[in-house]
C-alpha cells in the first residue's frame, strides 16, 4: 500500500472517529463468516458503525482524532475491530451480548464519555453507562417528583375542604 493510501486511511478514520460520539475497540478474529455477517447484520440494527483497521493506522487516526484517546495505544496489538456509536452503552452491550452466543467479539478498549476504559473487565460498567439523555431524563423527573407531590396535595385537600363545607352546609340547612 502506497503512502498515499494510508494517509486516505488515516483520514477517513480520524472523520469516522470525529463524527461519531463514542468508540469501542474489540477482538474479533476468530469469527468465520457466518458469525462476521451476524454480527455486522446486529451492529448495523443497533446503529452501530464497524470497522476493520491496521493498529498503526488506526493508532495515527486517534492521534489525530479531536478525542484525547491516548491510553487506548496500548490495546492496539493483533486483530482490532472499531464500533462507533453515538450512544454510549450499546456497543457495550452487543459485545456482551453476542460475545455470550459466540464466544467474540472481546472487548479492548473503549473512549466513551470522554473516558478511556481498557480491559475487558470494564465491560460490564460500560454496559450499565446511562446515556446524557438518560441522564438529564432522570434529574428533570426527580425535579418534578417533589412538585407533583405539592400538586397532590394540595388538590387533594381541596377536596377535603370542600367536602367538609358542603357536610356542614347540609347539616345546617
Amino acid at each position: 500500500m502506497r503512502r498515499s493510501e494510508k494517509q486516505q486511511l488515516v483520514e477517513s478514520l480520524k472523520e469516522q472517529l470525529n463524527s461519531y460520539s463514542h468508540f469501542y475497540l474489540a477482538d474479533v478474529e476468530a469469527l468465520d463468516a457466518e458469525q462476521t455477517s451476524a454480527l455486522r447484520r446486529l451492529c448495523f440494527q443497533k446503529e452501530v458503525k464497524l470497522v476493520v483497521a491496521k493498529n498503526t493506522l488506526l493508532r495515527k487516526a486517534i492521534e489525530e482524532s479531536d478525542k484525547d484517546a491516548s491510553g487506548l495505544f496500548d490495546v492496539l496489538k493483533g486483530s482490532t475491530s472499531v464500533l462507533l456509536s453515538n450512544i454510549g452503552n450499546v456497543p457495550a452491550k452487543l459485545i456482551k451480548d453476542f460475545g455470550k452466543e459466540n464466544g467474540k467479539p472481546v472487548l479492548k478498549g473503549a473512549f466513551v464519555e470522554e473516558s478511556v476504559y481498557v480491559g475487558a473487565e470494564t465491560l460490564e460498567e460500560l454496559v450499565n453507562i446511562k446515556s446524557k439523555e438518560e441522564l438529564v431524563a432522570d434529574v428533570i423527573a426527580l425535579l418534578q417528583s417533589p412538585a407533583k407531590n405539592v400538586i397532590s396535595a394540595l388538590q387533594s385537600s381541596g377536596q377535603t375542604i370542600t367536602g367538609v363545607l358542603k357536610a356542614l352546609e347540609e347539616k345546617n340547612a
